[in-house]
């Protein structure tokens, strides 16, 4: 059964939020962690394997490819790009925080890190591997033989393989984001304008589908409710309906976290909207049947940018050392 948030559970969940919010309450948002606890030993052979193209079969894409971390774990694209110039994939989210989400992919296809992993590697799209292939390849190098062992007792396999690449992706944490300081008690982490675009994100009904640690990720939507969902000259994608086949998932998707929103640009499933501002509007109508004002859509751009965190000490979206 798809969970939906419908209007009316919107409208009271953001009464709550608003009535929280003039309290000086944060319910039902939540800061990150400042870090998460994973096995170093783990982490470290998942970090070596998401950056190696070897993975793939054309051995040209790693992970990384597709989700470098210096460029908000995704890839900027309106859509991600397969692996041999065949149809264009939905737009390309942000592997930041997955470690707080209860779904993943748009439809939400995967449940668990682990089988995403494993969908990405088998996908003839994506990665396009064969276990066979990639387990022989992975035994004749010494040093991962050596680093399964290491790491797992019963060396290296199927299971381990998908355990260490999700390891080192529940590790991605971007914590210390403004926002973050404020749901601790920082009130001055945020100014004026950024407070006001809170209380609109709370009070508009946002918050009725991004709440959570992650301020979404965790339930699905239908991708315009007032209004067409289809942009001009362009099919409607089925969404969730792909997954289940129920008539009543079509044009359903997961909702996204909004971590580091601010530098993951274009958004939505098919990439629309190029901008935070055009994204913000777009929620607004087809959503919430609402049309902000410049003022209202500015002061929430301003809060939303107050979700940008920081990865390895350094701030998400900044100039930092390319991955190697």
């Amino acid at each position: 059964m798809v969970a939906l948030v419908g209007l009316g559970l919107a409208s009271s969940l953001a009464s709550t939020s608003g009535q929280a919010a003039a309290q000086g309450l944060t319910a039902p948002l939540a800061p990150l962690p400042v870090a998460v606890e994973e096995n170093t030993e783990k982490v470290a052979l998942g970090e070596k394997l998401f950056l190696d193209p070897r993975l793939s079969h054309q051995g040209r894409n790693a992970c990384v490819s597709c989700h470098p971390l210096d460029r908000g774990a995704m890839d900027g694209k309106i859509r991600g790009e397969s692996a041999y110039g065949s149809a264009p994939l939905r737009n390309t989210p942000s592997l930041f925080n997955v470690a707080f989400n209860y779904f993943y992919n748009w439809d939400g296809g995967a449940t668990t890190l682990e089988y995403q992993t494993e969908k990405a590697l088998l996908n003839p799209k994506i990665m396009n591997m064969k276990w066979p292939e990639l387990l022989a390849f992975l035994g004749a190098e010494p040093e991962y033989s050596r680093a399964f062992s290491d790491a797992y007792p019963d060396g290296l396999n199927r299971n381990n393989v998908l355990n260490a690449l999700a390891s080192f992706e529940r590790s991605l944490v971007t914590p210390n984001a403004r926002f973050d300081r404020y749901l601790r008690g920082e009130k001055h982490a945020l100014d004026a304008s950024e407070e006001h675009g809170y209380r609109l994100f709370t009070v508009m009904g946002c918050v009725a589908c991004h709440q959570g640690i992650n301020l979404g990720g965790n339930l699905f939507q239908r991708f315009g409710i007032f209004g067409s969902s289809k942009p001009d000259h362009e099919d409607v994608d089925a969404g969730r309906y792909e997954i289940t086949r129920d008539e009543g998932d079509r044009g359903v998707f997961r909702v996204p976290s909004l971590r580091n929103v601010a530098v993951t640009a274009p958004f939505f499933h098919d990439g629309r909207a190029a901008t935070l501002e055009q994204a913000v509007d777009i929620m607004a109508q087809r959503q919430l049947g609402r049309v902000l004002s410049p003022a209202d859509r500015d002061a929430m751009v301003r809060f939303l940018n107050t979700l940008t965190g920081e990865y390895r000490g350094l701030p998400e979206g900044g100039e930092r050392p390319r991955v190697r």
